[in-house]
């Protein structure tokens, strides 16, 4: 007999990754998004003149170091108001900064790769119109600013 594969049993097992693909740790709170961008860091081009030569281009130097907004997207966390509190605290007075961590999960859930903020703080919080179950907060982005990212692991 002729044995066909509907690809349903391939499947499965091709496409492992959960749902939620990033975990994002400050203090002792939790949250896990599904996309994660800004984890890069840039250095400032320096360009300065060589001599007294105009034939010489200038030259440049690694200067100061820039890093971008982290943006974290489809979002989840449990409903216990610590993510509205630090953001109001900001809008407030001087930004209250602490260490996040954003770690990639691999299929079984365990981190692969972690990066850490340091002074971190969230920019900007974008909510969603969804409906989430239970104690399930969705949020639709956050942004965090930052002043250092280090990257452990993959």
């Amino acid at each position: 007999p002729m044995h066909t594969d509907d690809g349903s049993t391939q499947a499965a097992n091709a496409w492992p990754s959960p749902t939620f693909l990033f975990e994002v740790k400050w203090g002792t709170h939790v949250m896990s998004f599904q996309q994660v961008s800004g984890l890069n860091v840039q250095a400032q081009p320096i360009e300065y003149g060589h001599g007294d030569n105009s034939s010489f281009s200038a030259l440049k130097m690694p200067g100061g170091r820039k890093y971008g907004t982290v943006i974290l997207k489809k979002g989840v966390f449990v409903a216990d108001n610590a993510l509205w509190d630090w953001f109001s605290l900001n809008k407030t007075n001087a930004a209250q900064r602490t260490t996040v961590t954003v770690s990639l999960l691999d299929e079984a859930g365990l981190p692969k790769i972690v990066w850490t903020l340091a002074n971190a703080w969230p920019t900007k919080i974008t909510g969603t119109d969804r409906q989430s179950t239970g104690n399930e907060v969705a949020v639709e982005t956050i942004e965090l600013a930052h002043e250092g990212i280090t990257m452990a692991g993959g």
